[in-house]
């Protein structure tokens, strides 16, 4: 066990990046499981609402993937409870929507998501999204 906690299994890498992952429609979560695979990704899924916040505590994720179309957990109040708390709000989020939900994109933007994309768009390019999102969340933290 680590300090945190959780099981080690010695594979665990010190460079391997943790992704927060609040998708629970199967077929996206497998998206993106297939798009991160190991060595250089470990995978956290949220199941439920209070996952979220817990194992952004808990992993401290280089970023966190939202279904903002997800029917169970609301991304909108995750969103909320993240981006107003300084431990989470400085964490990279990548977030997909349908593309005709020009509502629920504006909205996504407002709560402070660094990327949202199109459901196609994000099943196309998932892993160049993800480390676009790191990417330019470090190189914009490195400015400040």
């Amino acid at each position: 066990m680590n300090s945190t906690g959780h099981q080690t299994d010695g594979t665990d890498r010190i460079d391997k990046k943790t992704i927060l992952v609040a998708v629970t429609d199967l077929f996206f979560y497998t998206k993106v499981r297939d798009a991160l695979r190991q060595p250089d990704y470990q995978l956290e899924k949220a199941r439920a609402q209070r996952d979220i916040l817990d194992k952004a505590l808990a992993v401290n994720p280089s970023a966190i993937i939202f279904n903002m179309n997800d029917l169970i957990i609301d991304p909108f109040q995750a969103l909320e409870q993240l981006k107003s708390d300084p431990r989470f709000k400085h964490i990279p989020t990548l977030a997909f929507a349908n593309h005709e939900e020009v509502e629920t994109w504006n909205r996504a933007r407002a709560l402070g998501v660094t990327k949202v994309v199109s459901r196609n768009e994000f099943s196309a390019r998932t892993r160049e999204l993800v480390e676009e999102v790191m990417n330019n969340h470090d190189t914009a933290s490195e400015r400040l």
